[in-house]
């Protein structure tokens, strides 16, 4: 895209959020990339981002905008040592900091895997022929409690996301998954159904997640309508309960998607998934497209929902920052491989691992 982009030789090239979907080793490839150009082609370059971190590192002046307006804008270091408005003070003081409640250590254990194995056959010719394998995991073992976040982090590619869809049974693997004392490797999907509506997903986009043709009413109420509800109960009732709880207004869910802000959808997307009271939830990077002060505010709501209703969390990000305000355990992943596991605090203070170091260096400095 960057190729793409410097093909015709601009004056000026825009970047807008050319990191938000990269881990933090490629983002930091990407940002020294962009430096470099700039000084070499002698071009000058506009840099949109949520990132803070980002701005500090690469920008030489800072336009900071809220509503469609420029509130403050000045020399970066300037900037960010002394902010002359409140809403440029409020993003720079907006970070997700503090640790998640401590785990019962008697808390039954939700999920766990045992040389949990996925590798997708490459076939060639037409007998399609077997001729080698992606190893997107490799002999991952791990369980969350209930009450437990385990923070998955690592490269693009590195499987992350692939361990978590094999832990819901959504694609295929090899070795032990035990969710709620059962095994699910081998269940036909007659028997898996009555365990889906306690393993729900939260996905990395709040604008592509959401059916635009849906109200916030049906896409709330979707998993109701596919597993049912108690007897008694109301689904529009459920609905602007729920919607109270991740701080939505229950008299918007006749609008759509498009109404709202990416925190809101993010929220909504997270009712979607709440309000079938699961046990065992993915969070596949679910701050990563939202500005910093929406992901305080996200963080507080999924480590509120936790201690509330006791829920297992698995969760994905490349954002270090984050992990660390929501895990209480963390494993490294490397082209399938899990380089490194253990206490969160133990994992960020001193780690162990070569990989790990660098993922630390590249987010933290």
């Amino acid at each position: 895209m960057i190729a793409m982009a410097l093909a015709n030789g601009p004056e000026m090239l825009i970047a807008d959020e050319p990191t938000t979907a990269l881990d933090v080793t490629i983002q930091a490839q990407i940002l020294d990339l962009l430096a470099d150009l700039k000084r070499d082609l002698g071009m000058s370059m506009l840099f949109i981002t949520h990132d803070l971190t980002i701005v500090r590192k690469i920008a030489d002046r800072v336009c900071v905008m809220k509503d469609g307006e420029i509130v403050e804008q000045g020399p970066t270091a300037e900037l960010f040592a002394n902010p002359q408005h409140p809403y440029t003070r409020t993003l720079l003081e907006a970070e997700s900091t503090g640790h998640p409640a401590p785990v019962d250590p008697q808390a039954k254990v939700v999920a766990k895997a045992k040389n949990l194995k996925i590798w997708f056959p490459l076939t060639f010719g037409l007998l399609r022929r077997t001729t080698g394998y992606v190893k997107a995991v490799n002999d991952a073992n791990f369980e969350v409690r209930a009450g437990e976040t385990v923070g998955i982090v690592g490269e693009s590619g590195s499987g992350k996301t692939t361990l978590a869809l094999a832990m819901m049974r959504l694609i295929k693997s090899e070795g032990q998954i035990v969710f709620m004392g059962k095994d699910l490797q081998g269940l036909r999907e007659g028997a898996m159904r009555p365990l889906r509506s306690d393993m729900q997903i939260v996905f990395q986009d709040p604008y592509g997640s959401l059916s635009p043709r849906m109200t916030v009413e049906q896409i709330i109420a979707e998993g109701l309508t596919v597993h049912g509800t108690a007897a008694g109960k109301n689904p529009r009732e459920m609905v602007a309960e729920i919607m109270k709880e991740v701080g939505l207004d229950p008299t918007l869910m006749d609008r759509y998607p498009h109404e709202f802000s990416g925190g809101q959808r993010q929220r909504i997307a997270i009712a979607r998934a709440m309000i079938l009271r699961p046990t065992l939830v993915v969070l596949d990077e679910p701050t990563s497209a939202l500005d910093m002060t929406v992901q305080v505010q996200i963080v507080e709501l999924l480590r509120g929902l936790q201690t509330k209703y006791q829920l297992a969390y698995l969760f994905i990000s490349h954002d270090l920052k984050v992990v660390r305000a929501l895990s209480h355990k963390v494993m490294v992943m490397k082209r399938g491989d899990v380089v490194e596991a253990g206490d969160a605090d133990a994992i960020f203070d001193a780690p162990q691992n070569e990989y790990t170091r660098e993922l630390m260096k590249a987010a933290f400095g």
